[in-house]
């Protein structure tokens, strides 16, 4: 498995424990409810995100064909961009809908995980073959 993809699935899995631990917090004492209802957008984020994304990526790039010459896997350089964004994204739009007065940074999480998703899918479009 290509390292790229190795980083993926480990920080998906990241994100699942810390969205579900997250979410066992959320469900475990609603009498923390008023402290800790407030970070349930970063919850969601996590495992939306953060785990079936990510888990997309990693999995789509070590499985789409490889190329015959050149660089088996492509540009991998654009990999490696959309593994960072789709991460700083994920914190930006978790603490952007979580704390108060920090819009801004949802919206910039959210332009993070486009430009992700734009970046992985320039690294794959090129491997994406009909079956033959």
């Amino acid at each position: 498995m290509p390292r790229l993809s190795i980083w993926l699935v480990r920080a998906a899995l990241l994100a699942l424990a810390a969205g579900a631990t997250l979410g066992a917090v959320l469900l475990a004492d609603p009498a923390l409810a008023g402290g800790v209802a407030r970070w349930r957008p970063l919850h969601a984020e996590l495992l939306t995100v953060g785990w079936t994304v990510q888990l997309a990526f990693g999995v789509a790039y070590w499985i789409l064909p490889r190329f015959r010459t050149g660089r088996e896997r492509g540009r991998e350089e654009l990999g490696w961009a959309a593994f960072v964004l789709v991460n700083l994204g994920v914190v930006l739009v978790g603490i952007g809908r979580s704390a108060p007065g920090a819009e801004s940074w949802a919206l910039a999480g959210r332009s993070a995980e486009g430009l992700a998703v734009a970046a992985f899918a320039a690294q794959a479009w090129p491997r994406v073959k009909p079956f033959r």
